[in-house]
């Protein structure tokens, strides 16, 4: 068998200067370029708290210049002044209202003006209610989606025009309920799997641009728009330790790492596709205890 096999596998022949490795040794492979954002410009809108800060950080922490686009200027102030302090990378704070068109019009040109470039879109900013489908508003159904998904697509539509010229990366945050149905938060649930599709979409129209679209779908995180959903919901945290296999409530710091994957060059030929951030929460219909 193995002289058959020697005959047929496939003769692919890799170098270490053809895969940009700059160190072989005994810890493997390993190019620290691949994921160096020295230099590169990333925009997170809602970056001053919870996931979108945790994202902010390790873009940061990757060498990124970090422009936090919110409604909040001292709340973002000072989530720009740790990054400051921590990483040591330029930052700016720029306020944008996500569901105002003519808001995020302006913010390209407003960070072109300070920085001179934009590499990276992370669309963060979000909002949530939750109440059974017939108790919604019209009112609150169109809150959801213009925050959740018409900004979304505004937004990357807005950076299109200097990412082209440059190539970039657009990052969308989605949610669990972008691949599952959710009964108390139907509108959140909908927009949401409207930014999964987006993703696709955009990834497709833009490959040729060399623009890559990807989307991060968190889990159950530990932020300050989940407190309000323990205190609604009492077995809520009992329910989340014992279904997830990682034993905890995520964290935004746990989106530090794919957030860098995907905003530099380790993830150039990965487009239209997702990221599932919710430590196993949603790879078994229940949890077996293994010890």
């Amino acid at each position: 068998m193995s002289g058959i096999w020697r005959h047929c596998r496939p003769t692919l022949k890799f170098s270490a200067r053809s895969l940009g490795v700059t160190r072989i040794g005994k810890e493997g492979i390993l190019n620290p370029h691949l994921f160096d954002l020295t230099g590169e410009v990333a925009i997170v809108t809602g970056g001053n708290s919870g996931i979108g800060k945790g994202i902010a950080a390790g873009l940061a922490g990757a060498g990124c210049s970090i422009v936090i686009a919110s409604r909040n200027l001292e709340k973002s102030g000072a989530a720009a002044q740790e990054l400051e302090q921590d990483f040591g990378v330029k930052t700016l704070c720029i306020q944008l209202d996500v569901k105002d068109p003519e808001s995020i019009e302006r913010m390209p040109d407003q960070v072109m003006g300070e920085l001179g470039r934009i590499d990276i879109l992370v669309n963060n900013a979000g909002m949530n209610v939750r109440k059974l489908p017939q108790d919604f508003s019209v009112d609150e159904w169109d809150r959801i989606i213009d925050t959740n998904l018409r900004s979304v697509f505004l937004c990357s539509q807005a950076v299109h025009p200097v990412m082209k010229e440059t190539g970039g990366k657009i990052i969308n945050i989605g949610s669990l309920t972008s691949i599952v149905g959710s009964g108390r938060t139907s509108p959140y649930a909908a927009s949401k799997a409207g930014v999964l599709q987006l993703t696709r979409s955009l990834a497709v129209a833009w490959a040729p641009d060399n623009i890559q679209v990807n989307a991060i779908l968190p889990g159950y995180i530990s932020t300050p728009l989940t407190v309000q959903a323990r205190r609604d919901f009492p077995g809520l945290d009992r329910h989340v330790l014992e279904r997830t296999p990682a034993g905890r409530w995520g964290t935004p710091e746990d989106f530090a790492g794919p957030a860098v994957f995907l905003a530099s060059k380790a993830s150039d030929f990965v487009t239209g596709d997702f990221l599932v951030v919710d430590g196993g929460y949603t790879q078994g219909l229940f949890l077996i205890p293994v010890t």
